[in-house]
């Protein structure tokens, strides 16, 4: 089944065409979201993704589990992971390790038989960052989405709400 890569700078339009994607493939799409409702404007964000979706998905909120919730919504509809780099974010904030979580996540991917969507962004294309925590983590989502493209059978840029196909 097809693993789709979708990245770009925020608020480019990656979810929009994510949805766009996943809703492509037959079957009923299940939104797997790794965002947290931790303060007024994140709810505000899930709330308007929630709106904008309407109830014509099924939704998961994993932000540390993706993997088991991966797993265990395999065989139906198209599975839209929103988004790589708030999962990362969470994993490293728990302390866990992101590259152990990565691997298992391509593993994963590997044996899944709906299709999969994957929404990263892209954050080396700025200036670089003025400390540590913010370099480790640019860093470290280079690496995971690196990681990830490789094993996409797809991975689509997006810009200004225009998709560009990378692979």
């Amino acid at each position: 089944m097809p693993i789709i890569l979708i990245t770009g700078g925020a608020r480019s339009g990656k979810s929009v065409r994510a949805e766009a994607r996943a809703h492509a493939f037959a079957g009923k799409p299940v939104y797997l979201a790794t965002a947290e409702a931790l303060d007024g404007e994140m709810r505000e964000r899930i709330a308007m993704h929630r709106a904008r979706r309407r109830d014509v998905w099924l939704e998961r909120e994993t932000p540390l589990e993706l993997v088991t919730a991966l797993v265990e919504t395999d065989g139906g509809g198209a599975r839209l992971i929103d988004c790589l780099t708030l999962w990362l974010s969470n994993l490293m904030h728990a302390e866990r390790d992101w590259v152990k979580e990565t691997a298992r996540l391509v593993e994963a991917l590997a044996e899944q038989k709906s299709p999969v969507v994957l929404v990263t962004n892209e954050v080396g294309l700025g200036i670089v960052p003025d400390n540590a925590l913010a370099r480790t983590f640019r860093d470290a989502a280079g690496l995971m989405n690196q990681t990830i493209a490789r094993e996409a059978h797809e991975v689509e840029f997006v810009v200004a709400g225009l998709p560009m196909r990378v692979k």
